[in-house]
């Protein structure tokens, strides 16, 4: 068995990963960042103030890219077991 090809493996994966999470940790992290903003502007600290919107924005993220990102763990689910024959050999 090559070492490259696990190597090759893990790049793979961890690309995947980032391109799975992103279109979610994205719009969380500038909610978060423009309700943190408004909470110091106008001195409230209340949690639910930010943990509403945030999770309303996550919601509709998947939402809308929760079929991309299906699509693509699926892409990269199939890839892998097409890859098992090679491991074996």
């Amino acid at each position: 068995m090559d070492a490259d090809y696990f190597i090759g493996a893990a790049d793979q994966t961890m690309w995947v990963l980032a391109l799975a999470a992103a279109p979610v940790l994205i719009p969380a992290l500038l909610a978060g960042l423009i309700l943190g903003m408004v909470q110091a502007a106008t001195s409230i600290n209340e949690q639910t103030l930010t943990f509403v919107p945030k999770l309303a924005v996550v919601g509709l993220s998947l939402l809308i890219f929760g079929s991309l990102i299906m699509g693509l763990l699926t892409d990269f689910t199939i890839d892998i077991f097409q890859r098992i024959p090679d491991l074996v050999r």
